[in-house]
């Protein structure tokens, strides 16, 4: 959760923009990156869990995504906003995006395709509404009283700022003993509520979820997650929300024995580049540019949080511009890579599609819903990111400005030109076998056959080719033709 959460926010580019349209116990071990050859998570932000299971099937399995991450399932709060989901009132696996009987049906259709499932979990805090109320599913409950769950005592009062709200990022206990606003801070160090929460995990790990995303966890010191997490009762991946920010005193490289950790910097970096400086900055990027080390490190072009900003990060308005970026973050060995899927909005507070009850409705891609993960660059890269995984980069070009080019060693190549002229006449070293290979760039390969241009690897790894203008060009060995 972002720490202002609740505080109230095109032209494509020619060609690309063609391609977008429609007690203690042992801990369990830390999993600190995703398993398995398929590492690419797909954040379904929002998405009702009918859609998620539909579209494990249909898009993620067969593009090769590894892991669909789904948004908090427990009982919350009232009301159309997105922020409701994360005000829980009770652990009841029942949400407006569908039931538990709905949500395991979800978990189940993913694994049959291929995709684990990773929750969004919420356990740093309860509900922000002072006067409470009753939940989704009808639970009712107070700001600090939820009947069978928590009590007063479970709670902190930090004694500060007249509403007990975090001001100041400065000072360690009041970041983690503070209310992020308004939301009921719960007394993790408490083995009562480390119990309770281990125990909606749990629940989750029952129904056959792989990992969490741990909500603020910046707002909860690590050695509460770390005995939480020694209390599960099997392994799962973990990733943590630690949003970095300079000179304060809680930084996320303190949370990295947990599991990975989201690397916020990744994001803004990568916008400020890809609008106003050099893609030539890029050779080292990730370690290099102070970021955490590669093996914790979550990366994303943009989250749910960060596209609410003060457009600091590129996002699905940024279309062609974006898409490239995603196929650099797809393309570049650097951190464990989260799609954004997101749904139109134009306030910060809007909430997804909805009916008259704010019940999630089904997901429609391209009608309130962005589906950035389905657009053709992004779904593509995918299958570049598997084909490579593991390998490093050589036969890194730049000119200097804003055209570079580089290898996943003998597995895959890709060249961006984000240039405003096209660059023609040129000839790229790919460093891999001869033959004919589909530009996933431009076109899907299935069944050894491409729908978009075929590019030539001579004998001595090279091929020629002109470049449009913001564009690139793609290869890997899993998309070459017979």
């Amino acid at each position: 959760m972002h720490r202002r959460r609740l505080r109230p926010a095109i032209v494509a580019l020619a060609l690309i923009a063609g391609l977008l349209a429609p007690g203690m116990v042992t801990a369990p071990p830390a999993v600190a990156a995703p398993s398995g050859g398929k590492k690419v998570i797909a954040n379904l932000f929002e998405w009702n869990w009918p859609s998620v299971a539909s579209e494990c099937g249909s898009t993620l399995g067969p593009k090769g995504y590894g892991y669909v991450q789904v948004s908090p399932p427990q009982e919350h709060v009232r009301g159309n906003q997105w922020w409701v989901a994360y005000q829980p009132v009770s652990y009841r696996i029942e949400s407006r995006k569908g039931t538990r009987a709905q949500f395991k049906s979800m978990v189940d259709a993913c694994h049959a395709a291929g995709v684990k499932v990773i929750v969004d979990a919420v356990i740093n805090h309860m509900s922000g509404q002072t006067g409470g109320g009753t939940g989704w599913a009808g639970s009712s409950y107070q700001h600090h009283v939820y009947p069978g769950i928590y009590q007063s005592q479970d709670f902190h009062y930090c004694g500060r700022n007249g509403n007990n709200d975090i001001v100041n990022y400065n000072d360690r206990y009041e970041v983690q003993n503070c209310e992020l606003v308004n939301l009921s801070d719960l007394k993790t160090e408490s083995d009562y509520v480390r119990s309770r929460l281990a125990a909606y995990l749990n629940d989750l790990l029952s129904l056959g979820v792989d990992g969490f995303r741990l909500d603020a966890s910046k707002h909860m010191p690590a050695a509460d997650i770390a005995n939480i997490r020694s209390r599960l009762s099997r392994s799962a991946y973990i990733v943590q929300e630690v949003i970095y920010g300079a000179g304060e005193p809680i930084t996320p490289n303190e949370y990295t024995g947990n599991g990975d950790v989201h690397e916020f910097r990744y994001g803004k970096d990568l916008a400020r580049v890809f609008r106003s400086e050099r893609l030539a900055y890029l050779r080292n990027f990730g370690e290099g540019w102070g970021h955490l080390p590669t093996g914790v490190s979550s990366v994303f072009v943009d989250n749910h949080d960060t596209q609410r900003d003060d457009g600091g990060v590129l996002t699905y308005r940024d279309r062609g511009i974006y898409a490239l970026a995603n196929a650099f973050m797809l393309a570049w060995p650097y951190g464990s890579p989260t799609v954004m899927s997101s749904y139109t909005f134009s306030s910060r507070d809007a909430g997804p599609p909805s009916d008259g009850g704010n019940k999630t409705l089904n997901t429609v891609c391209y009608s309130g819903w962005e589906c950035e993960h389905r657009w053709p660059v992004i779904a593509n890269m995918v299958g570049f990111r598997n084909a490579t995984e593991g390998t490093g980069v050589s036969n890194w070009y730049d000119n200097g400005n804003n055209h570079i080019a580089f290898s996943r060693t003998g597995r895959g190549y890709i060249t961006i030109n984000d240039e405003g002229s096209a660059i023609n006449g040129r000839s790229y070293y790919t460093g891999l076998p001869a033959g004919r290979y589909c530009d996933v760039i431009h076109g899907t390969f299935t069944n050894g056959t491409c729908s978009g241009p075929v590019i030539t690897v001579d004998a001595n790894g090279w091929f020629a080719a002109n470049i449009p203008a913001h564009d690139a060009i793609a290869l890997h060995l899993n998309a070459r033709l017979p």
